[in-house]
């Protein structure tokens, strides 16, 4: 650090930055500050420049065998006086084409640039003495920082509070032990990272306690910044998609060449030009290489990531999209994904007695907590479940904090405790809360006592307790009672309440570290309140979607059983013959007994998070794609090793969020569900955006064997020369492979999902090419091959009167043979039946199931637009006369027009009866 503020109090700290660790910074100051070091992040590798990414797009192996084409090409033309037509015609092929490359790139980038700064850290800070919470890169030197267990640390701190705090600092320091936190100054001058015991840094983990800190210092000055300062490069990771995909481009591409160099030698043994038959196999195999397919797909994952977003689901990573897809199993927890995490306290036991809280609400002052005629006991319940508590309330009386604890302080308020007393009992100590202990712990002085106030899970506090109180008389806790009160809390949970009990005990001094750990025994139970958590609307509909969808739905809870199982059959996710345990069972359970077990387990309750990890491994043997929902630190395990870690937005924490894979804004499970649903219909487009890029180029593969391969009979047939036989020029496929592979396909890729396809069994990751798919990429590539070879013998069959009469109608056919203006027409009968067969054969994809009737209305204005552009392109070439030579394109008789719209909508016929007889997609199955 510049400024050694370990060295310093917390009042140096004060001056120093010109702050207040009770209030903050003022809103004047943030500003300027703002303005001064900006913002708090570790600036990322300078990003390459368009004219570099620009020049990158040359360095395909086929874009190169491209350009060297257009070189040699230009010296022949020059050397024969045939001038630069083609040249020019591929050089601007391969610019735009690199152009499109470019803008694809700086789309893909912005994507995943926003949806990083969606799924960033937050922070809670306290500005103008109120908290907020904002994203940490807002954060300035002088900002106060509320910290507390599971929170990533945002920024550099000097601590200036800090109860039982504990962070995790392995990664910066190499001490695998977390540190303790102080206020003090430390005394010494120099002092190592770790032994800076007053700071915090960024990037680190809070583990335990809670505690605040001032910033000292944000982004590349941090000490996280300054190691980040000393990378230098970074390798780009691909996703699993993009990897599968330039394999299978790799595998295209060596087969294309293959082909082309029979289709090469053939050219030279019918006796055509060594440089026409290289430029010809050369823009067969860049035509034949669908080098954009993961582009598109990555593209395609990031449109559909934002699509997420607007349904409150930020997706961290790409490659989570293909496996949310193919999810089979959702674990989820439900207080808050399937409840509305709006607890209200509906019952309360005291003196022995089960009560409605209403008979307490809206009373005479007298009888309420505030009155002398008061219940005693309710009191104490009260003050304990008021006190024993980290909810904040703002200055209008707002409640933020955990619903449990907010109900809590409703009851509080409603039956008469008075508001402007809350926090005047403060905290001298605390035992925070902790899921396997399932207790907090709280001191605090009231008069000359030190109250030590406990509240937890029923079965924990009355393992803490040896007496209770019962109208105002303390008594010994013995088994009969214990029973007592375990009946009242089965009853109440039968009723859907979630159960909490209160328990005290009173000391003379301030307990010291040592004396923490044993405060939490010999206690003296008080009582329970129950409270309620109602299910949300929308997620029963939800469950039902996942039923029809062939997903398991499983809850994971940390409530009671009888708690969990009342509302998991009001959801419809617990049903005769499912199986509910605890999380004792699970313990006695061999992970052999657990996974014989697993699939009527609905409902897993009272368990701790690390529970999870064995119940995702138990589903995970019988092959199945789990989801999984947390919120804590201890969750991150499951997270982790759930195929979707889905994490809490509102109350997850920092632990959580970085350890999952998708982030729920709305913590609802719905939203999960929709995200299912999201993942399948982009996974579902991009295997439509390969079967018509793939079914297309092997299209203009088949025709350019075909051709050569039957160039001795057809040859033969129209009596015309072998070496006049060619079914396309270089440009002329260029430009097809040009229009129709990029526009249509990016259209293609934001298809609507099929009505269906919450209502299919899912498609568990068996990989992109299934024999349904291999079978519809090869039939569908026949047929367009086919029919466009038929296009060029059509076209060279028109009679010799035609043939001259079209020399006398274009200029630039004159002095032409009557055989080379044959082989022209159906050169563009050819150009004309491939191109828009292509754009047709796009809306034979969208469904494999539904006839194209029905899916070509679906709703997608983009696909529409794309075809329009790729048409006006298209007709552009063969209208515009000057264009029109350049393609060395004639303008057709009438009479060949009906044939080549008959054979353009051929394919719509032969994909029209495989859907009829299910041929189509059986393979899938």
């Amino acid at each position: 650090m510049e400024e050694k503020y370990y060295n310093k109090t917390i009042e140096e700290v004060e001056r120093d930055l010109n702050t207040n660790s009770m209030t903050g910074l003022k809103t004047e100051e943030i500003e300027a500050r703002q303005a001064k070091v900006g913002y708090n992040e570790i600036q990322s590798i300078e990003k390459k420049k368009i004219i570099v990414k620009f020049f990158e797009q040359f360095k395909d192996f086929m874009i190169i065998i491209l350009i060297i084409s257009a070189v040699v090409s230009a010296i022949v033309g020059a050397y024969n006086g045939e001038g630069f037509t083609d040249t020019i015609i591929i050089l601007i092929v391969v610019i735009i084409n690199a152009v499109i490359g470019v803008i694809q790139e700086e789309r893909a980038e912005k994507s995943l640039e926003a949806l990083q700064k969606l799924s960033s850290h937050t922070a809670k800070v306290v500005r103008n003495g109120k908290q907020y919470i904002l994203p940490a890169r807002e954060l300035v030197p002088g900002d106060l920082v509320i910290i507390e267990t599971g929170d990533y640390i945002p920024a550099d701190l000097r601590i200036v509070e800090a109860i039982n705090l504990k962070t995790q600092e392995s990664a910066l320091t190499g001490e695998s032990l977390p540190v303790e936190k102080m206020i003090d100054k430390v005394d010494k001058r120099d002092v190592e990272l770790g032994d800076r015991v007053n700071l915090a840094y960024s990037s680190t983990l809070v583990t335990y306690g809670r505690g605040a800190g001032i910033v000292i210092a944000t982004g590349m000055k941090t000490e996280v910044g300054k190691i980040a300062q000393m990378i230098n490069d970074t390798e780009k990771e691909e996703t699993p998609l993009q990897k599968k995909l330039n394999g299978l481009g790799k595998i295209l591409g060596i087969t294309a060449l293959a082909i082309c160099v029979i289709i090469f030698a053939l050219g030279l043994i019918y006796g055509k030009k060594p440089l026409d038959m290289f430029m010809i196999a050369v823009s067969l195999a860049v035509a034949a290489i669908p080098e954009g397919l993961a582009t598109v797909s990555t593209i395609v994952l990031a449109f559909g990531v934002q699509r997420m977003v607007k349904k409150n689901a930020i997706v961290k990573h790409l490659p989570a999209v293909e496996t949310l897809g193919s999810t089979t199993v959702i674990c989820t927890d439900k207080t808050g994904t399937l409840t509305q995490n709006k607890m209200t306290v509906k019952k309360i036991f005291v003196n022995r007695r089960l009560e409605n809280i209403n008979k307490y609400i809206g009373k005479d002052e007298k009888e309420t907590l505030s009155g002398v005629l008061v219940n005693d006991e309710l009191r104490k319940l009260t003050y304990i479940s008021m006190l024993c508590n980290d909810t904040k309330i703002d200055a209008q009386g707002k409640l933020t904090g955990d619903p449990t604890e907010t109900a809590l302080i409703d009851m509080g308020f409603s039956i008469g405790y008075d508001p402007s007393k809350y926090g005047q009992y403060p905290r001298v100590g605390e035992i925070p809360f902790d899921s396997e202990r399932k207790l907090m712990t709280i001191i605090s002085q009231r008069s000359n006592k030190f109250y030590i106030d406990t509240k937890g899970g029923v079965d924990e506090i009355l393992e803490k307790c040896d007496r209770y109180i019962e109208n105002g008389e303390i008594k010994p806790l013995t088994e009969e009672i214990k029973n007592e009160i375990k009946t009242i809390n089965e009853q109440m949970a039968k009723e859907a309440l979630r159960v909490l009990a209160m328990a005290y005990e009173t000391i003379d001094h301030i307990p010291n570290k040592d004396e923490l750990a044993g405060l939490e025994n010999e206690l003296i139970y008080v009582g329970m309140v129950g409270m309620i958590d109602p299910p949300r609307e929308e997620v029963k509909d939800s469950i039902i979607k996942c039923k029809n969808a062939g997903i398991k739905t499983v809850m994971i809870t940390g409530d009671h059983k009888t708690t969990a199982v009342a509302i998991a059959k009001e959801l419809g996710i617990f049903e005769e013959g499912d199986i509910a345990i605890t999380g004792s069972d699970l313990l006695k359970m061999s992970d052999e007994e657990l996974i014989k077990n697993v699939r009527n387990i609905k409902v897993y309750a009272r368990v701790s998070p690390e529970h999870k990890v064995r119940i995702v491994k138990a589903w995970q043997s019988y092959g199945e794609i789990v989801a999984m929902t947390g919120d804590g630190v201890n969750d991150a395990p499951a997270l982790k090793t759930a195929n979707i870690g889905c994490a809490m937005g509102k109350v997850g924490t920092d632990v959580a969020k970085e350890a999952a894979d998708v982030i729920l804004t709305d913590d609802n499970f719905s939203t999960i569900v929709s995200a299912v649903e999201e993942g399948r219909r982009i996974y579902d487009n991009i295997l439509k955006v390969i079967q018509f890029l793939l079914s297309s180029n092997i299209g203009e593969i088949v025709v350019m064997l075909l051709a050569i391969v039957f160039a001795p009979l057809i040859s033969t047939k129209f009596n015309i020369d072998i070496k006049l036989i060619q079914i396309f020029v270089v440009v002329q496929l260029l430009w097809i492979n040009l229009v129709t592979d990029s526009l249509p396909a990016l259209g293609l890729s934001v298809d609507p999902a099929e009505k269906n396809i919450m209502k299919r069994n899912p498609l568990r990751t068996k990989g992109i090419f299934t024999k349904g798919m291999i079978w519809r990429i090869i039939y569908q590539g026949i047929t367009i091959g086919s029919i466009t070879l038929i296009a060029f013998i059509l076209g060279l069959s028109i009679s010799d009167i035609e043939a001259q009469g079209l020399i006398n109608q274009n200029s630039h056919l004159s002095g032409m043979t009557l055989e080379s203006v044959k082989v022209e027409v159906g050169q563009t009968m050819a150009f004309i039946v491939l191109g828009f067969s292509e754009l047709v054969h796009i809306f034979n994809v969208r469904s494999n199931k539904e006839s194209i009737f029905k899916s070509i209305f679906k709703n997608n204005m983009w696909l529409i637009f794309a075809e329009i552009i790729t048409a006006a392109l298209m007709l552009s070439v063969i209208m515009i006369p000057e264009i029109r030579k350049i393609f060395e394109l004639v303008m057709l008789p009438q009479s060949l027009y009906l044939e080549c719209i008959l054979l353009i909508f051929t394919p719509v016929l032969i994909v029209e009866v495989m859907k009829l007889f299910k041929i189509n997609a059986s393979k899938d199955e």
